[in-house]
């Protein structure tokens, strides 16, 4: 028996559910899979939320294809569900609906200033500079000399690193052009990187720690002090990842000084109170255990988590999908940052999804043959896996000659006619 199943959103849960699928046919049971994406591109975050001078982490992407190469895949980008199509209407036509939408909204300080011209948060920040067509257009004032990053985990130390490296590092990745040519403008020199708690609670991973030890035009600057009574305060016996993430920002804060004219810096015990400005950031005021303290700056990048997008006939609640262990309600299932949160590198999404659909497996009736997507669709120009292929060739052929993994192509409208072309 052949059995549909519809994935909503093309990025790794996506990916990594249509795999678990077609890692459990068998003889008795096969699967069709139409994977429906909004953009006109795949690969969520793996295209445009990982830092473009971190590509091995990209060649995650060479699974995705051998996923999408099985002859029961099929590829539905640049069609949105919730607007036209909803998701009641998907689990009509299909044995399962399965939500892979992510996280894409970033959570809020709730303190004053937040709203004032050049405070913004990660999840917009970081895709504008990974050339999503969503952000192209965004505004970021890099006409100041100081900017802060609120945030322990890794998205807050890659957009700290971005700002705070020497832009000539980013010509030879990915990066969007409008956000190479805004970083050689950028007058910014000192990056602020802010923890409400000590060294012992941040989310960085000690990889990403090391790696900042190699920025060759960056000082990195970390107060042997804070790492020190961090130490004390983990005890004897230390969480091997804390031990790892010290023992590496120990490292950091013991590196001979140098005379870059660019420098990150670690805040540890900084608790953000207010964002100083009338029509655009001035400064910003923290509560630490000595006192409060305020930085000048004019630019502040708020990466404390994200939260899910509603979508139309499913509910949210505290930022992902309402689900029991992947079941959201009747034949729909979620996986992904929109089950859990945003939490776990990319390979965590793959035995999350297995697991949720092993559950799908257990919960299949009759196939239904009441049609699929394309029944449903209209007037979209929808861009199949074919059209995928021709918008990836191009941009690996423009970047070809400037020795770059490839130039994205940012605007809607040039992606679709860029797929739709014909050779």
């Amino acid at each position: 028996m052949q059995y549909k199943v519809a994935i909503i959103g093309a990025g790794p849960a996506g990916y990594f559910a249509a795999q678990a699928l077609q890692n459990l046919q068998n003889e008795d049971r096969t699967f069709a899979i139409d994977l429906i994406e909004r953009l006109p591109t795949p690969w969520g975050l793996v295209r445009s939320g990982v830092a473009p001078d971190h590509p091995k982490i990209k060649t995650v992407a060479k699974v995705f294809e051998k996923i999408a190469a099985d002859p029961n895949f099929r590829l539905f980008a640049n069609v949105e569900i919730g607007a036209e199509i909803t998701v009641a209407q998907l689990a009509e036509k299909y044995d399962a609906v399965v939500i892979a939408t992510g996280s894409s909204l970033g959570k809020k300080l709730g303190i004053a200033g937040e709203d004032l011209y050049g405070s913004m948060s990660a999840a917009d920040f970081v895709p504008w500079y990974n050339a999503h067509p969503d952000f192209a257009d965004l505004e970021v004032p890099l006409n100041c000399g100081t900017a802060v990053v609120i945030g322990a985990g890794n998205v807050a130390m890659d957009v700290a690193r971005m700002l705070a490296l020497d832009p000539s590092e980013l010509d030879s990745t990915d990066t969007a052009d409008h956000a190479i040519d805004a970083f050689k403008r950028s007058t910014v020199r000192d990056v602020y990187i802010s923890a409400r708690r000590g060294p012992e609670h941040a989310a960085f991973t000690s990889p990403e720690l090391r790696e900042l030890a190699k920025l060759e035009h960056t000082n990195v600057i970390i107060a042997r002090e804070d790492i020190e009574e961090a130490i004390s305060r983990a005890g004897d016996a230390p969480k091997k990842e804390v031990k790892s993430n010290l023992d590496a920002m120990a490292l950091l804060a013991d590196n001979e000084k140098t005379s870059h004219d660019r420098t990150m810096h670690f805040l540890f015990q900084h608790t953000p109170k207010e964002i100083l400005g009338s029509n655009l950031v001035e400064g910003i005021v923290y509560s630490t255990p000595k006192g409060e303290v305020t930085i000048k700056c004019g630019l502040v990048i708020t990466a404390i988590g994200y939260h899910a997008a509603s979508i139309d006939g499913v509910y949210d609640e505290n930022g992902k999908v309402i689900n029991v262990e992947g079941r959201v309600k009747d034949n729909i299932y979620v996986v992904g940052w929109a089950k859990r949160g945003p939490s776990g590198v990319i390979g965590t999404n793959k035995s999350d999804a297995a697991a949720v659909m092993e559950l799908l497996i257990s919960d299949l009736k009759s196939p239904k043959s009441n049609g699929n997507i394309t029944d449903l669709l209209s007037n979209q120009r929808v861009v199949d896996q074919s059209g995928w292929q021709r918008i990836n060739l191009a941009e690996i052929a423009a970047g070809d000659p400037l020795g770059k993994p490839r130039v994205k192509i940012v605007n809607y409208s040039e992606l679709v006619t860029a797929a739709l072309k014909r050779i």
